[in-house]
């Protein structure tokens, strides 16, 4: 039997929220639940009652709550959640007032800001009322080109509170990639820094704001937050103000608007490798609902805790951090390069401000162990109880390295889920022990299942990761989708009204998971389905290798195998270590793994939220266009997989 890496104590499973809110369910609907895997089955077959009652549990602010849970529960798409609700869902997030710590701002310069709940709520106010003035009314779009800092929690929260919807990306997007998105959505407001720093270098975002404006003529108020310059010259800019200026300082209170649940809050994108990006609209209610139950139950996050992601702006998991306000949390911001100007640097602020949740990439993870980064030799990490990783799979290995050379008592949760929800289908529970490789256990409420080619449920199988039955965080549909055309091909093409998430997974024996990776990725050598994580996991365990990608090239009538190998730099691939890298891969998995040719690159293609972009680079080795590049954060490691001499060889 495998054993566990780590398994929670008996006293730490009582004191988990998870354990709690079993008790109270027990008590509120004379259940006898006992052990997360009743609970779950429970939530699923009794998703009224669940959501239903997490509301209350989570204590979810309203003026209006309503009798009704959800109703079209049949249809995916056409669920509506809590249909007779209203609430705000800013409101929800300044909840707490106190001189607490709100937000902690760290910028890889080093310099530190933090403000407090009672400073967060009125610098919002003053905010709140600027954007009203401005002519801001709910539905309209207000656009975030910035880094992560105080000022862009305060810009979101002020729109929102107004019913206005958020949409923001990161500050290294060129000019193309944002307005493939803000293009998209015309914002009114705009909010921008004067730049940002990464790796040591300060990078100007006014350059590119100035080509963005020509292109988004509906924006009418430019706000500019002082970051790399003390006072940035915006006179170039006739509709421009800086953040401090544009602040109603008179104002104390919020008048938070009352909305539906499923109104919008948010508009995020799809990675656009393929193509412009979707525009995927979130509801206020939906998100709120779904992040609380993550927060507090799968995270076990408290007021009293601390939680640090690495995340830009353009990736969910800034939303999903932010969130933690709403449980009272304090949250901790970052600006800048993980590795800089030490591979331990995020350690460093985990110490300083005393992290409880710490949750970072599987590539970040993977990276301070190339790097010889060992936190409990040099670190005191004493507050920490938990890692989260997202991002792509993490490598048992990487599990073994944070249990062996970062802290041995704590909760290693890999979490998966997406933009397309903005939560997770798969995640953590501080109350189950922690197994190498596989995800802790499915979320709460959400019927997921692992379907084979006919659509039939299956178990340590691999398969296509499904949802049966709706959920509250279903997009409520892509903007400028008015038939939802878009949004049906997305999901609900493969299996009629279920949504097939795009991605290859297992559910364990013991009600875990195991991804392995897109299925649209998927390797399919002699009719055999392979996943690319299962390949990248044995390949990053070679010590000359950084990192790797795989792709399946047509050939012959077929598809062959072939991995792209990023070298730490000092090595050359050679007969020696190309066989390494296949009895690696033969020894662990299967000889239909082993790939056919094996050939070094300079680097891998990445979207700006990190994530490997297989398709793309199989579609340059097959002499197929890209047709949006700008979504890269390297565009150009693209060229070294064109016309590579030996993959026309045999």
């Amino acid at each position: 039997m495998v054993e566990p890496l780590w398994k929670p104590t008996e006293e730490q499973i009582k004191n988990t929220t998870v354990t709690r809110f079993t008790s109270w369910v027990n008590e509120q609907f004379h259940t006898n639940l006992s052990g997360y895997s009743q609970l779950h089955d429970w939530s699923v077959s009794n998703r009224e009652t669940f959501w239903s009652a997490l509301w209350d549990f989570g204590g979810i602010i309203s003026s209006a709550k309503g009798d009704q849970v959800v109703e079209n529960d049949h249809l995916m798409p056409g669920a509506r959640w809590f249909p007779e609700a209203s609430l705000n869902f800013a409101e929800n997030l300044l909840r707490r007032k106190d001189e607490h710590p709100a937000l902690i701002f760290r910028g890889e310069s080093g310099l530190r800001k933090t403000i407090t709940f009672a400073e967060l709520n009125r610098k919002v106010a003053g905010l709140s009322a600027a954007l009203k003035k401005s002519g801001v009314v709910k539905g309209d779009r207000v656009a975030g080109f910035m880094p992560n800092m105080l000022e862009t929690v305060i810009a979101m929260l002020a729109t929102t509170s107004l019913g206005a919807i958020w949409s923001s990306c990161s500050p290294d997007f060129g000019i193309n990639g944002v307005l493939d998105r803000f293009g998209q959505i015309t914002p009114k407001v705009l909010f921008t820094a004067d730049g940002y720093i990464y790796a040591g270098k300060p990078q100007d975002s006014l350059e590119r704001i100035s080509g963005i404006l020509e292109q988004l003529p509906g924006v009418e108020k430019l706000v500019v937050v002082p970051y790399v310059k003390e006072a940035p010259d915006i006179s170039r800019f006739p509709r421009a103000v800086l953040f401090e200026d544009f602040l109603d300082q008179s104002t104390v209170e919020i008048p938070f608007e009352q909305l539906p649940f499923d109104h919008p809050l948010y508009i995020m994108y799809s990675s656009g490798t393929t193509g412009v990006p979707k525009c995927i609209v979130h509801s206020a209610g939906g998100t709120l609902i779904q992040h609380l139950k993550e927060l507090m139950l799968h995270t076990n996050l408290t007021p009293q805790d601390t939680i640090f992601y690495y995340t830009t702006c353009g990736w969910m998991m800034w939303n999903w951090l932010v969130s933690s306000l709403a449980v009272g949390a304090t949250v901790v911001l970052f600006d800048g390069s993980p590795f800089h100007p030490q591979p331990h640097s995020l350690f460093d602020i985990v110490e300083q401000e005393k992290v409880t949740v710490f949750g970072t990439s599987a590539k970040f993870i993977a990276a301070a162990e190339k790097a010889a980064v060992i936190p409990r030799k040099t670190h005191d990490l004493t507050h920490l109880k938990a890692i989260l990783s997202t991002g792509s799979p993490l490598a048992p290995e990487s599990s073994v390295y944070v249990y062996r050379d970062v802290k041995a008592d704590l909760c290693l949760s890999s979490i998966s889920g997406g933009t397309d929800i903005i939560s997770c289908f798969a995640l953590g529970n501080p109350a189950l022990p922690v197994y190498a490789g596989e995800l802790q256990c499915l979320g709460l409420g959400m019927d997921v299942r692992v379907f084979d080619e006919a659509g039939n449920s299956i178990r340590e199988q691999k398969g296509e990761l499904v949802c049966v039955k709706p959920f509250p965080s279903m997009p409520t549909g892509f903007w400028n989708d008015p038939d939802q055309q878009k949004y049906r091909a997305a999901y609900f093409e493969k299996f009629d009204n279920i949504w097939a998430h795009g991605d290859y997974a297992e559910i364990t024996q013991g009600n875990g998971m195991i991804i392995y990776g897109r299925s649209d990725a998927v390797l399919n050598p002699g009719g055999v389905r392979i996943g690319t994580a299962e390949i990248y996991r044995q390949v990053e365990k070679v010590e000359q290798v950084l990192e790797s990608l795989a792709i399946g090239q047509d050939w012959k009538g077929d598809v062959r195998v072939v991995l792209f190998v990023k070298l730490k730099p000092g090595f050359q691939m050679n007969d020696a270590l190309e066989k390494t890298i296949r009895q690696t891969i033969r020894a662990n998995t299967t000889p239909r793994h082993v790939p056919a040719k094996i050939v070094q690159v300079a680097d891998i293609p990445r979207t700006i939220s990190g994530k490997i972009v297989e398709l793309a680079v199989r579609n340059v080795v097959h002499n197929l266009p890209v047709k949006n590049k700008d979504a890269l954060a390297n565009p150009e490691a693209l060229e070294y997989f064109r016309n590579i001499p030996s993959l026309q060889e045999d």
